[in-house]
């Protein structure tokens, strides 16, 4: 499964390098298009409560950086071969 996240920044808050660096602490990656972030579980076997206790810590990581965010966590596509 992955988690998808979005982050909209104020002005009066955190830096943008400064999200970036906290949430590449957590496991998450930069990624283009729909979203700004990234988070690969690497298994499918994701329960509702895992997503529940990662938002949470994604909530803590974000504390303070006066950021608003959305966390959307999807099965992984299978990527076919070329």
């Amino acid at each position: 499964m992955k988690t998808y996240l979005t982050v909209m920044f104020n002005s009066g808050g955190g830096r943008p390098s400064e999200v970036v660096s906290r949430l590449h602490m957590i496991g998450f990656k930069v990624t283009y298009g729909n979203y700004d972030f990234i988070y690969d579980w690497g298994r499918e076997d994701v329960s509702m409560e895992d997503a529940i206790e990662f938002a949470d810590r994604v909530h803590e990581v974000l504390k303070g950086l006066n950021v608003t965010f959305k966390l959307e966590t999807q099965i992984a596509e299978v990527e076919e071969d070329e």
